[in-house]
């Protein structure tokens, strides 16, 4: 399982995403090797790569989002 935080927003265009549910949001991948760049809080850059029906909870919490997703939705 990964964990990310991040205060920058993320943007999952419907054309590769599709949100499955919004509370909490969960998004899941409409096609293979679908990359988010994500910068954490310690501005560490974080390259996940997605397989087509992978999925990743996005949720704001005070000042910041959380990403978290299931390792064996990952190509990398």
């Amino acid at each position: 399982m990964g964990l990310v935080h991040t205060t920058q927003y993320l943007d999952f265009p419907s054309e590769s995403w599709k949100i499955l549910s919004n509370n909490p949001t969960i998004f899941e991948a409409l096609d293979d090797n679908l990359t988010l760049n994500i910068r954490d809080v310690s501005h560490r850059e974080h390259k996940l790569v997605f397989k087509k029906g992978g999925r990743i909870e996005y949720i704001r919490s005070v000042g910041k989002y959380r990403l978290k997703w299931d390792d064996i939705d990952l190509i990398n």
